[in-house]
């Protein structure tokens, strides 16, 4: 009787701490929406209101129509665009970068048009735009994406930070150009612009191509 009545009492202590462990609450990482609603969270353009060095240099030679600006946080190269005749569409997983966005178009006398988009999850539509603009997001499963979002004829812009990168600052490598990956990824486009640039402060790599 007492060995049965120990068996039981261990048996009704696994069952509850068994209950209780598949009870502890689970505590989710921050999203990635919430970590850059949270850095976009502020009054301050976080990377400035101009466009990269890249874009201001070479806009003209982008064919104006309807533009694809990806991961377009606070719209600094979008509305630049915009302000410069171009259809722009852009798309980010922050809500918060994406009103601050239209804040800065309609400061700059221009219309955007914004889509809160998970760009992990969410595939580009094909063959609708004349111009994808892609800074400083890398995420390689896109360019494919990219390059089918264009039409026949239309133009691909990518610009983000390369190897030489670490240099300067402590960079996740998975998040960095190799030497010439983006001459490699558009070998079947025709390169109107390429370069490949270091600074002393940062260095980057950034590509113009246009859909045959």
């Amino acid at each position: 009787m007492k060995s049965f009545r120990l068996s039981s009492l261990f048996i009704l202590l696994l069952t509850v701490f068994g209950l209780s462990v598949l009870h502890e609450p689970v505590f989710a990482k921050p999203s990635d929406q919430d970590r850059w609603n949270k850095k976009y969270g502020t009054e301050k353009f976080i990377f400035g209101k101009r466009p990269t060095r890249f874009i201001e240099n070479n806009f003209q030679l982008l064919p104006k129509g309807k533009t694809l600006d990806i991961a377009m946080g606070e719209g600094r190269n979008g509305v630049f665009l915009a302000t410069q005749g171009f259809d722009v569409t852009g798309v980010d997983i922050s809500d918060v970068g994406l009103e601050k966005a239209r804040q800065l178009a309609e400061a700059n006398g221009v219309t955007i048009q914004t889509k809160v988009m998970d760009l992990e999850n969410d595939p580009l539509e094909k063959n609708a735009y004349d111009l994808v603009v892609c800074t400083y997001y890398l995420q390689r499963d896109l360019f494919a994406q990219m390059k089918e979002a264009v039409r026949p004829g239309g133009m691909v812009l990518v610009e983000t930070y390369n190897m030489d990168y670490l240099n300067y600052a402590r960079f996740n490598k998975n998040y960095l150009l190799e030497t010439n990956e983006l001459l490699e990824v558009f070998k079947d486009f025709k390169i109107i612009r390429y370069e490949a640039y270091d600074d002393g402060k940062e260095a980057y790599s950034a590509i113009i191509a246009q859909r045959p």
